[in-house]
């Protein structure tokens, strides 16, 4: 299992006191550990970053210093990381259907490396950003995935070829294949499925007379569920193996989101209310599904709540602070009774939260601390409070 950042209670106590809530923290060096867990576990295969999960800057800073590629979605990831002087050598823009600003953006920023899966799409690059590096992205079934991309994305492999000569007709460098398996996929398989039959694509073209020499293999890869044990390590091998087996001569990319950022940050929210309603007991955050908790319409996760209290727990209904009655974050949540002003740890929630957060009904986003930054303001003797790696 995925190491990943959790605070004590010393240090959740510690931080709310001096910051106040509600309040993210992230762990720089976590994002460090799980760039380099990935890059030692996928060996040769280059890392871009999905700035979608989460474009935080100290986050963006950290990867890269490691040496990171991007994949960007649109005109403003792309500004942003100009902004910050990263190359657009460095960048993709992934986003298989691209708007026009965009693709002015990438000209004025120097990125030349796209996906697409359409014939419009085609047209479309080739007048903008002629010349350009495109991949085609193919479908992958698979229902099992926590958020079925294909549903939206991706052409079948019965158009792929004719997708694939298109390009190069209209000028465009074809250069390779892509495809994405959804979001938090816990087996090999749909992944070990999509490296044989782009196999099947790269050796069909090749037999056309066109040479595709890239491979991206996006992203998906899972990370730590509560009361989960999935073994991520052992997935990654397999994954590895068929790359080296069906593609040991092709350049390999992969475009993990969640699992460089979902383990990095924790979120301190406070109780700022209680009442029985229906006979169910409500608990009244903080932080709400239009801030932190947007992951939880946006991206449908189950995020864990530590109280660090003890007691028989107690089915809860747990709702934002906003005057929205859809603001609700979750209902029959197991917990220990709580009371008004107390503290809840919410770990692995990096991904998907603070990205879609709004500003709904006045309410600021949630502010942010580096835990590197403030790890050494607490008490050197509390050693407690050193943050847990589970």
């Amino acid at each position: 299992m995925q190491n990943h950042f959790k605070l004590s209670e010393a240090a959740v106590q510690f931080l709310a006191q001096k910051y106040g809530t509600p309040l993210l923290v992230l762990s720089t060096e976590q994002v460090r550990q799980n760039y380099q867990f990935l890059t030692e576990h996928l060996p040769g295969v280059n890392v871009y970053y999905a700035v979608k999960a989460n474009p935080d800057e100290r986050l963006i800073d950290e990867l890269v210093q490691l040496g990171s590629f991007f994949d960007v979605a649109s005109d403003g990831e792309m500004l942003a990381l100009a902004a910050k002087g990263i190359a657009g050598d460095r960048m993709v823009y992934a986003n298989p259907i691209k708007t026009a600003n965009g693709l002015q953006v990438a000209n004025k920023v120097g990125v030349h490396k796209f996906t697409y899966d359409s014939e419009s799409e085609i047209y479309k690059m080739a007048k903008a950003v002629p010349g350009g590096s495109v991949l085609l992205r193919v479908r992958v079934d698979n229902p099992k995935a926590h958020v079925d991309l294909n549903k939206k994305f991706g052409c079948s492999t019965d158009e792929a070829l004719r997708l694939l000569f298109l390009a190069r007709e209209q000028g465009l460098d074809v250069a390779g294949l892509c495809f994405h398996v959804g979001s938090q996929s816990k087996s090999a398989t749909p992944y070990l499925e999509a490296i044989a039959g782009c196999r099947m694509l790269f050796d069909q073209a090749a037999q056309a007379g066109l040479d595709l020499r890239i491979l991206d293999i996006g992203g998906g890869f899972p990370i730590p569920e509560i009361d989960d044990d999935f073994d991520c390590e052992a997935m990654l091998r397999e994954i590895s193996t068929a790359l080296q087996e069906y593609f040991p001569n092709t350049e390999i990319w992969c475009e993990p989101g969640r699992f460089i950022c979902g383990t990095t940050v924790n979120l301190i929210t406070r109780v700022i209310g209680t009442q029985q309603r229906n006979s169910q007991q409500w608990y009244f955050l903080d932080e709400g599904l239009y801030g932190t908790f947007s992951g939880v319409i946006f991206d449908h996760w189950d995020f864990e709540l530590e109280s660090f209290k003890s007691g028989k727990k107690i089915p809860a209904t747990f709702a934002g602070p906003s005057c929205d009655s859809l603001d609700i974050m979750f209902r029959d949540k197991m917990t220990p009774p709580l009371n008004v002003d107390d503290l809840i740890l919410v770990p692995i929630c990096g991904a998907y939260t603070s990205a879609s957060a709004t500003v709904f009904n006045g309410f600021a986003k949630a502010p942010r601390v580096v835990w590197e930054d403030v790890a050494a303001e607490l008490d050197e003797t509390a050693a407690t409070v050193l943050p847990d790696a589970v």
